[in-house]
């Protein structure tokens, strides 16, 4: 895997009560779930770049304030008029 380096203030990490290695998985995982809610990554892959597994990544989610699933207006009206016929 590739890695990126990432220039932080000194201290940063103890000022968050992390580790180093906190930090940096910390970080690993924001990046992971930004790039998944803007679209640009699938669940998959962004659990793959914060090295854990999906559902772990998914459930890890909702406890940072993302949403597991990203849907726009017209996709759930879609999804609501699927359900609708099946009901």
């Amino acid at each position: 895997m590739k890695q990126v380096v990432i220039e932080y203030p000194e201290g940063l990490p103890g000022l968050l009560k992390l580790s180093e290695e906190q930090f940096a998985a910390e970080v690993q995982f924001l990046a992971a779930a930004k790039l998944f809610e803007m679209g640009k990554l699938s669940s998959g892959k962004a659990a793959e770049m914060a090295r854990i597994g999906r559902v772990e990544f998914l459930h890890k989610l909702g406890a940072y304030g993302f949403h597991a699933i990203n849907l726009d207006d017209e996709q759930i009206e879609a999804e609501l008029k699927a359900a609708a016929e099946l009901a």
